[in-house]
């Protein structure tokens, strides 16, 4: 009985600690997200009285072009801020650890993490500087017979996919600095085995070094389609969703429609934006969760075929990589005894000491 009242009074000193922050996220974050729920409902100026509009608001969101367009031009960023990124973080990170013991090593991982130290405000001038019509870009061009004086920024059919170059620029140094963090806990074991099985560069990234990273990847993967999705300050300084809405993200329509004073479509597409975000979150930590347990039970049955041959209570099949347990399996390159070598392991000829 004393047991059980000491427990309960472990709990509950447990809650008092945790009750301050509780409130301070109960009225910055829920009671704010309730309001917004709220207010998606009504058309409201801010000033004058609300109209209960019901589900009208989210209705012109789906099926006004500008606010739907919006939609369209997050998810083709996502294609810039993190399919492009988690491809250059894991190129850069398989080259730097394939590199590792070389000089100046230090000094590339900082140019490459540079981009996510900077404010994305500083990026975004630095970048409208270079897409300028006679910023570094054009004046690049030039020295290959390129002439051209396009605002890469304001033109109809490059300004998205010049703006997704800015966040892949950004967001591949972050992924570089999980992937190198993740490659330093894989077991240097696994090199080894996948070396002696006579694995190159290649087979020994995709055999080891990307499966020991599925966790990172789906971090960095979140992450980054987070970005896109909610992108707004790079938008706004860059471009400000022109030419003509052509690079209108739903954050930057959200800031515009508040304050325009059209309270209910910016509250009603928060709310979208918010459960779009939520949704790739919730189904990359999903596939993390599922990939990470099978992986383990790979990883568990290769560690335990491996321990039970180095002991010697399972016999080694001939021909088979150690790597079999782990679910992947290779020839391994075996050689017959010379007769030199059978005469010695049994000892002098005659049975002489």
């Amino acid at each position: 009985m004393g047991v059980k009242r000491e427990t309960e009074k472990r709990q509950w000193s447990g809650l008092v600690f945790l009750a301050p922050a509780l409130l301070l996220y109960l009225a910055v974050i829920i009671v704010p997200a309730l309001q917004t729920v709220n207010l998606s409902f009504w058309k409201w100026d801010g000033v004058n009285a609300s109209t209960w509009v019901g589900w009208r608001n989210y209705a012109d969101v789906l099926t006004d072009p500008t606010l739907r367009g919006s939609i369209g031009h997050a998810l083709f960023l996502i294609l810039f801020f993190c399919v492009l990124p988690v491809a250059m973080g894991l190129i850069m990170a398989a080259l730097m650890t394939r590199q590792r013991r070389q000089r100046g090593m230090a000094v590339f991982r900082l140019i490459f993490f540079l981009p996510q130290v900077l404010p994305l405000v500083a990026v975004g001038i630095i970048w409208r500087w270079v897409y300028a019509p006679s910023g570094i870009l054009n004046q690049i061009l030039g020295w290959f017979g390129i002439t051209t004086n396009t605002g890469w920024l304001g033109s109809w059919n490059w300004a998205l996919p010049a703006l997704g170059l800015i966040g892949a620029w950004v967001q591949s140094g972050l992924t570089m600095m999980l992937f190198l963090a993740g490659v330093g806990s894989i077991d240097p074991e696994l090199y080894e085995a996948v070396r002696l099985d006579g694995a190159g560069a290649v087979r020994e990234f995709f055999t080891v070094t990307l499966p020991g990273l599925r966790t990172q990847v789906s971090l960095a993967l979140t992450v980054t389609v987070i970005s896109a999705l909610a992108s707004f300050d790079l938008v706004y300084v860059t471009t400000s969703g022109g030419p003509y809405y052509r690079t209108a993200v739903p954050g930057l329509l959200v800031y515009q429609n508040l304050i325009a004073g059209d309270i209910g479509h910016a509250a009603a597409l928060a709310i979208v934006l918010s459960l779009t975000v939520l949704l790739a979150a919730v189904v990359a930590s999903r596939v993390s969760y599922e990939r990470d347990d099978n992986k383990v039970r790979r990883w568990g049955r290769h560690r335990s075929v491996l321990a039970a041959e180095t002991a010697g209570t399972v016999p080694a099949v001939p021909g088979v990589s150690v790597l079999a347990g782990a679910g992947r399996v290779g020839p391994v390159e075996t050689k017959e005894p010379s007769p030199l070598s059978q005469t010695a392991s049994q000892g002098p000829v005659g049975g002489r000491a």
